[in-house]
């Protein structure tokens, strides 16, 4: 009588060592990775948008200099913060003094940011592009930026490195230059705030105020209908949100307050200090509503491929990183594996 016959050991442990490698692949989702550079710790605050899980932490502790990482799934949608001036007691019961989160404690168990607030915006791709920004529609209140690594496409730097607090307008300023407001929440006016009857891209414009905001920080979200080359894209990526980048060399204190004034027509006009000059970075992207009404920078983006634009803003390369070259070595390995049960 025949015995049945059983493949190798070796085609076995080859069989099995492919099968781990396919599905290695892009099931760990999305890797954070925080880093702060202030000289001062930095509360981050977390919040998943509807229908998205929530991550590891909706708030933590970052102390000048550390970092930490975590994981999202793929299609997760949400937004980052970073809280500053906190004050927590050992039960971690507290309260910040910019973008806090309003639970009384350092998790924010799904509460937004209370502007002012610089935010980071995500829609992670589910096989496609992730789309992301960094947002001053809702004020700002610490610099940050966004970046990119082993991802394909675009995967531009993104963010505000400009201390806005320093050149924030007295009509705008929070406490001693704490964070500075969007013109929104400071007036709270329909054309300011793109709300009623100025609820559309043709009718609500940017003021004097957003163009402040953009002249310093060209790549962010300045208002709700700012234009589609501060959304960013990028496929297969992890990112890095790191506030306080290298910050442009501290200005003297004698450099003008950048004001606003009133004509003789009754328009207001824009005098920008010293420190107003070119800045490198900064982004955004179009997710949540915000205190000036919610972003549609990403419908029109998408609408007409325009999302192209931003490579005309330069910083945009398209390096291989590690991670690229760890995909393709584990799809030449899978190659290999293949050809050779096939011998």
């Amino acid at each position: 009588m025949d015995l049945p016959s059983f493949p190798s050991s070796t085609t076995l442990i080859l069989t099995f060592s492919l099968a781990f490698l396919i599905l290695s692949t892009g099931v760990y989702g999305t890797t954070f990775t925080f880093v702060n550079k202030c000289e001062y710790t930095v509360w981050p605050g977390v919040l998943a948008n509807a229908g998205s899980p929530t991550l590891e932490s909706t708030g933590f502790e970052l102390s000048s200099d550390a970092s930490r990482s975590f994981i999202a799934p793929t299609g997760w949608s949400g937004r980052f913060w970073g809280r500053t001036g906190c004050n927590f007691d050992g039960s971690g019961s507290g309260s910040c003094a910019t973008a806090d989160c309003g639970t009384g404690q350092v998790e924010c168990n799904g509460a937004g940011a209370a502007p002012p607030a610089t935010l980071a915006e995500f829609s992670l791709g589910t096989g496609g592009q992730d789309f992301y920004d960094v947002s001053l529609v809702d004020g700002y209140n610490v610099a940050m930026i966004v970046e990119g690594t082993g991802g394909s496409g675009m995967c531009a730097s993104t963010g505000c490195v400009t201390d806005l607090n320093r050149i924030c307008p007295s009509e705008l300023k929070v406490g001693d230059g704490d964070a500075c407001k969007s013109a929104c929440e400071a007036f709270g006016s329909p054309e300011y705030c793109c709300s009623g009857e100025y609820n559309s891209p043709s009718s609500c414009k940017p003021s004097v105020y957003s163009q402040m905001f953009k002249s310093a920080c060209p790549r962010s979200y300045s208002y709700a209908y700012d234009d589609p080359t501060s959304t960013f894209t990028c496929t297969g990526a992890d990112y890095t949100v790191t506030f306080c980048p290298s910050m442009p060399s501290q200005k003297s204190s004698k450099d003008p307050t950048p004001t606003t004034t009133t004509n003789g027509d009754g328009s207001m006009s824009y005098e920008p200090g010293n420190n107003m000059g070119s800045q490198t970075g900064s982004g955004s992207m179009v997710m949540g509503s915000g205190s000036e009404s919610s972003h549609t920078g990403s419908e029109a983006m998408l609408a007409d491929g325009s999302y192209l634009a931003g490579l005309a803003m330069g910083d945009s390369t398209r390096t291989l990183s590690a991670s690229v070259l760890h995909s393709a070595g584990l799809f030449a390995l899978a190659a290999f594996i293949l050809s050779f049960l096939q011998l």
